[in-house]
């Protein structure tokens, strides 16, 4: 992700981190090191029945300190959030060799700027983040999925638009676009919906979906979610040459934005968040100019190694690039960490 690794005279890594420092079950708050991975970490948890539900995509190798840095999130953001929404406090390291706090082991307990909020997102180019404190959240009493299959994108709008005026509000509500849904063994676009709640909530839209849906169940139901959470990573692995775009737009927006793609693409269609799927980079840069021209605000997540110096992978920074800036002199006046990494200046 992000811009070209640039040479470094010095690489700091936090990968050898990996301790739970604490960890309340009762309270519902956890803090552990930067680089814990996100999968050992959701083993821990589920033995209390309870969760961080980030859903990165390559978790079982993505780390706490990784996925904060790069603020990524996966289907269960329409109901939980990002990673903003779960860290309740942070330390970490600056150039000048200070360990910052941030926050702290409560939920709420921050008043005025959260330092701690500005590193996620930032590529590790205003410091290293050493320790992450989350709050938990419990693992509903029952979950159901289901699948809806859709002849038409304007017929995908209209069932979410329904599904969004239900009673339930599902934790996701991911859009396939018929290659997208192919390649997972379906045909046509699909809506796929993850609810949870109570037993006779999920019986009661097991009900109303019935004869309509497919329902998935037990392990067919992990198994599809575990293929949308990384379906980014597949396809990298995939298509070596290939890039992945992504877009932020309203939920109104949702259907312009996945016609304009010709390639595979999934929309979190909950939240606005659409991404897709080009073979080939240079597609993917000229794909971009017609975001700009109608207002999404896009960005070119992943490409090769080879292509990223070349590529406007982050065409419109927006109306707070020049406090970006300000931020990035205050925590690295030299441009020392992570050259080049985002926005190519910072």
């Amino acid at each position: 992700m992000a811009g070209p690794v640039e040479p470094a005279d010095v690489s700091l890594s936090t990968a050898a981190m990996m301790r739970v420092l604490e960890y309340e079950p009762r309270d519902l708050t956890i803090s552990v090191e930067a680089g814990l991975r996100y999968a050992d970490l959701d083993r821990l948890l589920v033995q209390n029945r309870q969760m961080i539900p980030l859903d990165p995509p390559f978790s079982e190798t993505a780390t706490i300190g990784g996925i904060l840095a790069a603020n990524t999130s996966g289907p269960r953001r329409r109901l939980y959030g990002t990673a903003r929404d779960l860290v309740i406090g942070m330390q970490f390291a600056t150039l000048e060799g200070k360990l910052v706090r941030s926050g702290g082991m409560v939920v709420k307990n921050v008043a005025g700027l959260d330092m701690g909020k500005m590193m996620i997102g930032s590529f590790g180019t205003l410091a290293a983040i050493t320790v992450v404190n989350f709050k938990l959240l419990p693992r509903p009493a029952a979950e159901g999925s289901f699948l809806l299959p859709c002849g038409t994108l304007d017929d995908a709008i209209g069932a979410r638009d329904r599904i969004l005026k239900g009673p339930l509000p599902p934790a996701a509500i991911d859009l396939l676009n018929a290659p997208a849904a192919g390649q997972l063994g379906h045909k046509g676009h699909v809506l796929a919906l993850r609810l949870g709640g109570n037993a006779a909530a999920i019986e009661r839209c097991r009900r109303e979906f019935a004869g309509d849906a497919l329902v998935l169940e037990g392990a067919e139901e992990a198994r599809f979610w575990r293929q949308v959470q990384e379906y980014t990573p597949h396809f990298l692995e995939k298509f070596m040459h290939g890039a992945v775009v992504r877009a932020s737009c309203t939920l109104a927006q949702v259907k312009e934005v996945m016609s304009s793609f010709e390639t595979a693409s999934i929309a979190r269609a909950g939240s606005g968040v659409c991404y897709g799927y080009f073979t080939r980079s240079d597609a993917a840069a000229r794909w971009m100019p017609s975001a700009a021209r109608h207002g999404w605000k896009a960005v070119i997540e992943f490409a090769p190694d080879e292509q990223r110096s070349n590529l406007d992978l982050w065409p419109t920074p927006g109306t707070d690039w020049e406090m970006m800036k300000k931020i990035k002199s205050m925590f690295d006046p030299n441009h020392l960490l992570n050259r080049g990494r985002l926005y190519r200046l910072i």
